[in-house]
C-alpha cells in the first residue's frame, strides 16, 4: 500500500503570489482528484510534489521518506503526465518510448522491445506505433503521455488537466485507462473538471487559490449537502437581484428564462423547490463558502 503524506505545504513566487498555502493532504492508492479551477494553484502543488520545485515550507513523504530532502526516491517511483508535453516532431511512438527507455538506463534492446509493445498495448496505441506521434489527435497524445509516464512501473503517476481538449469519446477511452491504471498505486487526477472527479475519483480534494477548502470522499460530500440545494425559474432580468440575496452557485438559460440553484441550510421559500445534489452543487457551493470565509476575515 502506498501512502503520500504532505504537511503545511507553501510556495510564494518571487513576485509575492502565494500559490499555495499551508496545503495538508493525505493519499492513499486509488484515484485522487485533485479540483480546482484555473489558477487555483493545482499544477504548482503538482510539479513541487515530483520535484520541479522547491517549497518554501512544510513536508512531503512518500512511503515513509521526506522526498523534499530526498527527491530521488519518489522520480524512481514516478510517472508524470503535464498539461502540456512535447514531442520531438518526426519519430513514432515506438521509436520515442524506446529513446525515453535508454534514457532511463534500459540497455537491453529485448526488454525494451518488450517492455514498449505491452505499453501500446495497454493504452490502446498498438496499431499506431510507427505513426508520427505528432500526428495524433488529442486523446491518442494523452494515452502516449500515460504510456511514457507507465515506464518502469511507477507506484505514483500524477496527471495534469488530462482531459481539457477531448471530445466525449476520447475522453471515456482516456478515463477508463486511468481506472485501471489506478486499482493498485497512487494515481492523483488535477483537474477542473467535475464531470472527470465525479466518474473516477473515490477521494477529492477542492483547492482554491492555494488552499485546500474539502477533502472528503464524493458521495459523503454530496450527502452532506442533501436538503441544502434549491431551484427556481426567474426572469434573466432579476439575476442581479437574486446574486445579491441568495449563494447562487449555478444559472442555465432555457428558452428565456433563468433556472437558477441556491445553496441554504434552511428552506428559502420566495418559490425556490429542493433539488437533488449532485457533485456540482459540492464543488460550487464550497467554492462560494472559501470565497466568504476570506471576505469575512477581512
Amino acid at each position: 500500500m502506498n501512502k503520500l503524506v504532505i504537511e503545511n505545504l507553501s510556495k510564494t513566487y518571487g513576485n509575492g503570489v502565494r500559490s499555495i498555502c499551508d496545503i495538508s493532504l493525505e493519499i492513499g492508492n486509488g484515484m485522487f482528484g485533485l479540483l480546482g479551477p484555473n489558477g487555483a494553484g493545482k499544477s504548482t502543488l503538482m510539479k513541487t510534489i515530483v520535484g520541479l520545485q522547491k517549497p518554501d515550507a512544510g513536508s512531503i513523504v512518500f512511503n515513509g521518506v521526506n522526498i523534499v530532502e530526498e527527491p530521488g526516491f519518489l522520480k524512481k517511483q514516478l510517472g508524470y503526465l503535464p498539461q502540456d508535453f512535447g514531442v520531438y516532431p518526426s519519430l513514432s511512438a515506438v521509436d520515442l518510448l524506446d529513446h525515453l527507455a535508454i534514457l532511463k538506463g534500459i540497455n537491453d534492446k529485448k526488454v525494451r522491445r518488450e517492455q514498449i509493445l505491452a505499453l501500446l498495448e495497454k493504452t490502446n496505441l498498438i496499431e499506431h506505433q510507427h505513426q508520427a506521434v505528432i500526428t495524433y489527435s488529442g486523446g491518442m497524445r494523452q494515452r502516449f503521455g500515460v504510456a511514457q509516464a507507465l515506464w518502469g512501473s511507477p507506484n505514483m503517476i500524477i496527471v495534469d488537466e488530462p482531459t481539457a481538449g477531448l471530445d466525449p469519446e476520447e475522453r471515456n477511452r482516456f478515463n477508463n485507462l486511468l481506472s485501471e491504471i489506478g486499482e493498485n498505486i497512487i494515481v492523483i487526477l488535477s483537474t477542473h473538471l467535475v464531470e472527470d472527479v465525479r466518474n473516477l475519483c473515490t477521494r477529492m480534494a477542492i483547492i482554491n487559490k492555494g488552499e485546500v477548502l474539502l477533502c472528503d470522499r464524493p458521495e459523503e460530500a454530496i450527502q452532506k449537502i442533501q436538503g441544502k440545494i434549491w431551484k427556481k425559474q426567474i426572469d434573466k432580468t432579476r439575476l442581479s437581484h437574486y446574486q445579491s440575496a441568495y449563494e447562487i452557485i449555478s444559472t442555465q438559460l432555457q428558452s428565456g428564462q433563468m433556472s437558477v440553484k441556491i445553496y441554504s441550510d434552511e428552506n428559502p421559500h420566495d418559490g425556490f423547490e429542493a433539488t437533488e445534489a449532485d457533485l456540482e452543487a459540492v464543488y460550487f457551493s464550497t467554492l462560494i463558502h472559501g470565497q466568504l470565509s476570506k471576505i469575512s476575515q477581512k
